[in-house]
C-alpha cells in the first residue's frame, strides 16, 4: 500500500481543478494584457477568478493579488509593508515558517528594521504579554504571527492579535497558507492588514496563491517590471494556476464542514490508535488539541530507537508511507526542524510530521500504525 499523509506540504490536486485549468492549457492561450479578443477572453478569467476568491473570503476584488505562493506573497506583505509605512521595528516568533522568519532576518540584516522575536513555550504558544510590552515601546511596528503553525499545528488566535496590534497603529501580516482553504476566513471582520494563500495547500496547483492586502493599508510592489495585477505585480499572469486556485478555493468552501469532520476523524482515528499501540508515544505542540491545532496536521514524537534514530522518515518510505519531519521547505536539511529546537524538543526523540486530506482514508490510518509498530518492535 502506497499513502500520502504529507498534505501539509502539499496535496494531490482536484480533478474539477484540473477541468477548470485545461481550456487555459489549450484553448485559451492569449496574454492577458492584449487588447485583442483572444487577450480579453484571458483577462476575463482572471478577473472572474479574482471576484470568486474576494467573494469568498468576503473582501473586495481591489484587495486580492494573484502570486506565485504563499513565499512570494509573504515577501511581497513584508518588506513592502516595512518600506511603504517607514517601519523601524518587526515582532515575529522563532517557529515561523521560513518565509517569514528568513525575510524579516535578511530585512534586520540589510539594517531596514530591529527585530524582536517573541517568546514561545514548550507548547510552542507565543507570550501576548510580551508582544503588548513591544508594541507600547515601539510604534508603527510590523508584526507577523501565521495563523497556524505549519509543523506543529498550533492555531493562533488572529481576532486578539489583531485587536491588539491595531490598538497600537502596527501592521498586521499573517501567513495563513495551512488555514486558508480549511478554515473560513472573514476579511471584512478580521482585523488584519494582510494574509497570504498557497494553492498547492488546498488540493489546487503548485506556483499559484494570493496576497491580501486591505485597501486603506496598500503597500508598494515587490516585482516590478508590469503594470499586471493592478500596478502591483510586475510579470505576465500564471492564467493556468489563477484559474487553478479560484477554484480550489471554491471547491473547499462547498463542503468544507464535510470535509473537516472526515479530516478530522482520520486525525483522531490516528490518535488513539498510537496511543494504543506505540508505548511512550506523544505528541508535539498543541497538535493533539483539536480545539487549538490544525485538524490537519498530528506532529507525533516517538520513544528513543536505535533502530529508527535518524532513519524513520527513510523506514516509512520503504513502507509505502510519505511524511515528513517538517516543513517541506527544509526537508533536505539536516540541521532539523528550528521549531521543534525552539519547543526544546527532546532530540534523542524522532519526529514525524503527518499530516491528512479529505482524500485519506480510515485503512491508510490503520496501515501507517501497524507499519509503526512493526518498526519499533512492538508485538500485538
Amino acid at each position: 500500500m502506497r499513502v500520502y499523509l504529507d498534505n501539509a506540504a502539499t496535496t494531490a490536486m482536484d480533478d474539477r481543478v484540473i477541468e477548470a485549468m485545461l481550456p487555459y492549457m489549450k484553448l485559451h492561450y492569449g496574454n492577458p494584457s492584449s487588447v485583442h479578443s483572444h487577450g480579453r477572453q484571458v483577462r476575463s478569467a482572471i478577473e472572474k477568478a479574482r471576484k470568486k476568491v474576494a467573494e469568498l473570503l468576503n473582501a473586495s476584488p481591489s484587495e486580492i493579488f494573484f502570486t506565485s505562493g504563499g513565499t512570494e506573497a509573504d515577501n511581497t506583505a513584508i518588506v513592502c509593508g516595512i518600506a511603504t509605512y517607514g517601519i523601524k521595528h518587526a515582532i515575529t516568533s522563532p517557529i515561523e515558517h521560513h518565509a517569514v522568519l528568513h525575510t524579516l532576518e535578511e530585512c534586520a540584516k540589510k539594517g531596514s528594521v530591529k527585530l524582536s522575536l517573541l517568546d514561545v513555550n514548550t507548547k510552542g504558544e507565543v507570550d501576548l504579554g510580551q508582544l503588548e510590552e513591544l508594541l507600547q515601546a515601539n510604534p508603527n511596528s510590523l508584526v507577523s504571527l501565521m495563523h497556524a503553525n505549519n509543523e506543529i499545528g498550533n492555531i493562533n488566535d488572529l481576532m486578539a492579535i489583531g485587536e491588539l496590534t491595531r490598538s497600537y497603529g502596527a501592521f498586521f501580516h499573517s501567513d495563513t497558507v495551512q488555514t486558508i482553504g480549511h478554515y473560513v476566513h472573514d476579511l471584512k471582520t478580521l482585523p488584519l492588514d494582510s494574509l497570504v494563500a498557497g494553492g498547492h495547500k488546498f488540493h489546487g496547483p503548485k506556483g499559484s496563491g494570493f496576497l491580501y492586502v486591505k485597501k486603506d493599508r496598500k503597500i508598494h510592489p515587490f516585482i516590478y517590471g508590469g503594470a499586471q495585477e493592478r500596478n502591483m505585480r510586475g510579470g505576465t499572469e500564471n492564467v493556468i494556476g489563477i484559474v487553478g486556485v479560484a477554484k480550489a478555493l471554491e471547491i473547499a468552501y462547498e463542503d468544507m464542514n464535510g470535509h473537516r469532520t472526515h479530516v478530522e476523524a482520520l486525525k483522531k482515528r490516528f490518535m488513539g490508535l498510537l496511543k494504543e499501540n506505540i508505548p511512550g508515544v506523544e505528541f508535539n505542540g498543541l497538535s493533539a488539541d483539536l480545539g487549538k491545532s490544525l485538524y490537519t496536521l498530528l506532529n507525533v514524537s516517538l520513544p528513543p530507537s536505535e533502530e529508527n534514530r535518524g532513519m524513520l522518515l527513510f523506514n516509512l518510505d520503504l513502507n509505502g508511507i510519505s511524511a515528513s519531519g517538517g516543513s517541506a521547505c527544509s526537508s533536505g536539511a539536516t540541521v532539523g526542524s528550528h521549531v521543534l529546537r525552539a519547543l526544546g524538543h527532546d532530540p534523542e526523540r524522532e519526529s514525524v510530521r503527518f499530516s491528512f486530506s479529505r482524500f485519506n482514508t480510515n485503512e491508510e490510518i490503520d496501515y501507517t500504525v501497524e507499519k509503526l509498530r512493526e518498526l519499533y518492535g512492538v508485538s500485538v
